[in-house]
């Protein structure tokens, strides 16, 4: 059974839908009008094993902050979406992930508490139309959006292309065995019984 969810959001400044699906093979199909998030997006669907659709409509006139953080927002609402109440799955994941010089580390738990930690420091460049600030500002979208705790430290890096590259991967691999299903698993990973 397909664990899916598909979420949409529209306001003055953007419109943005994803479809995702949980048990996927890491087909991408991305186009938010921003080159290099997309890039992004589509290593993550890549290396998360995650079906990803993001379609998006911003203000890309002003820049793309609203095109970017409202991604988060709605890619956030979709994985709680499709994680459900959390039966079955290893809720934790975490992965240290090489690029080139660069070298990052993720660590999520989708506890229902979202909080962002995010150690690193990113030089304020554009990378094609993609303000490398807003690296953080999606993180932080898609902690709160999914109800996730969500630790990303870079360890050391110089390619700023190669820093935020390894943490979509990072990330994405941390996602993959957070959400992996294990039938281990009764009910939810809690001693509490619910999350």
């Amino acid at each position: 059974m397909m664990r899916q969810a598909v979420k949409e959001r529209k306001t003055l400044e953007t419109a943005v839908s994803v479809c995702i699906g949980l048990d996927g093979s890491g087909k991408a199909d991305i186009a938010t009008g921003v080159g290099f998030f997309d890039h992004m997006l589509t290593l993550l669907a890549k290396h998360s094993f995650l079906d990803l659709q993001v379609k998006a409509q911003g203000d890309l006139q002003v820049d793309c902050h609203h095109t970017v953080e409202d991604c988060g927002i709605v890619l956030g609402e979709a994985l709680k979406a499709a994680v459900g109440d959390k039966s079955g799955i290893h809720r934790y994941g975490s992965c240290f992930i090489p690029m080139d010089e660069a070298l990052a580390q993720v660590v999520l738990d989708f506890s229902g508490r979202p909080y962002l930690v995010f150690e690193a420091e990113i030089p304020k460049i554009t990378l094609g139309n993609y303000d490398t600030e807003m690296t953080e500002e999606f993180f932080r979208a898609v902690a709160v959006a999914s109800g996730m705790t969500l630790h990303i430290r870079v360890l050391y890096g110089k390619n700023v292309h190669h820093i935020i590259e390894a943490v979509f991967k990072a990330f994405a691999r941390a996602l993959a065995e957070a959400v992996a299903a294990d039938p281990r698993v009764q009910g939810v990973m809690s001693s509490k019984g619910a999350l």
